[in-house]
């Protein structure tokens, strides 16, 4: 009898083991315990959303980055759709927007620099001399307090101190993704501030519907809403003009590959833009019913339909993807892997004030909200 018992004893020990030695992966093959660090004095995790159809979205609240999502494709077998990495360790160490929830500034400030009430703000420069995603520490690299509300809904906090990036007032952000039962991915921003400010939130998730991003997304069919878009210069910062997209390689009111027209450099945006990598002034009007772009891989008939109340959606072909990372499955990354779509206010706003302002007041409420709504078409 004590044998027997000293045996199922060791076989218990020997299985608690075994569950220390393999933990539980997630369905895109991510391991949680390789996201567990501590960054700037605070801890980060991945954290796990699921919906009724089997849906999965993993997020890492280093940067409140989308680290996978997980959709059905048109045979039913479900394929990560984003890209990014498989541990904590390379979104330290790879600077990257891979997946990120960007502030306090989404795109670019012309120099850094804009003038708030008379004072001239300098910001640091990171990108062509402009100042790109809120600087070189902006929010991508921060760590939120996280708080997983139910199985589809994670709650993300930054505290932004005053002087941030040099960017005044304390803020306080949140992030809200919430997994829906229709496999739409809804993030919802908010922010407010002790003093005047800007704020330009966004969300950079890099997107292959192929679910295999060691191909390119340029066979990817893409619609726009947009009979207009702001040109840049050949340092990516925006002209000031809107110009209609109609007659040129910007115009995607009729789907279209992402590659059909891409390398016609002849056209000097996108020598400019070294591809696409341009802001487009969406038709939609803050509408959040109306479909302001549609991407669609024709080898899976993975459909991605983005909605926001956001004016704008810059459209960013991952023309400085060059191969030099390597991403989640060991995949390395090469030029135009993916297609992002940043719901947004325009670039350079704070020096352009015939666009729609970014300026948030105390007392006042930031509100921005972005849906990917994933679907198949068969």
């Amino acid at each position: 009898m004590k044998k027997h018992f000293v045996s199922v004893g060791a076989a218990i020990l020997l299985i608690s083991a075994s569950c220390v030695q393999s933990p539980t992966l997630t369905q895109s093959g991510l391991n949680p315990v390789d996201f567990q660090a501590t960054v700037n004095n605070a801890q980060t995790n991945l954290y796990t959303l699921k919906n009724a159809n089997g849906m999965e979205v993993c997020v890492t609240n280093f940067g409140g980055r989308i680290v996978s999502i997980m959709v059905p494709d048109k045979q039913g077998v479900m394929r990560d759709v984003v890209l990014g990495f498989d541990s904590i360790a390379d979104y330290i160490h790879v600077p990257s927007d891979f997946g990120a929830s960007i502030g306090r500034y989404a795109n670019r400030i012309d120099q850094g620099r804009f003038v708030l009430d008379g004072d001239t703000i300098q910001l640091p420069v990171n990108n062509f001399g402009h100042c790109l995603h809120g600087g070189p520490e902006g929010w991508q690299y921060q760590v939120y307090d996280a708080r997983q509300t139910d199985d589809a809904t994670l709650e993300l906090t930054l505290q932004s101190p005053d002087g941030d990036q040099n960017f005044p007032g304390n803020v306080t952000a949140k992030v809200v993704y919430q997994l829906t039962d229709d496999n739409a991915v809804d993030i919802k921003y908010t922010a407010t501030t002790d003093k005047k400010t800007i704020i330009n939130m966004t969300n950079h998730s890099y997107f292959n519907l192929s679910g295999n991003p060691a191909q390119p997304a340029t066979d990817h069919i893409l619609y726009v809403n947009a009979d207009s878009y702001t040109p840049v210069d050949s340092t990516f910062m925006t002209t000031g003009e809107i110009l209609p997209v109609a007659d040129t390689p910007m115009d995607f009111r009729t789907p279209k590959p992402v590659g059909q027209d891409i390398d016609k450099y002849d056209f000097v945006q996108l020598k400019n833009g070294n591809g696409y990598d341009h802001n487009w002034v969406l038709n939609t009007k803050g509408d959040l019913t109306q479909v302001a772009a549609r991407l669609t891989s024709p080898e899976t008939g993975i459909v991605l339909e983005v909605y926001t109340n956001e004016p704008g959606i810059q459209i960013y072909s991952g023309n400085f993807l060059d191969g030099t990372v390597t991403g989640k499955k060991g995949i390395v990354y090469n030029k135009r892997a993916s297609v992002c779509l940043e719901t947004q206010h325009y670039p350079d706003s704070p020096n352009k004030p015939e666009w729609p302002s970014v300026v948030l007041e105390p007392g006042q409420t930031y509100h921005s909200e972005c849906i990917f709504k994933f679907s198949v078409e068969k």
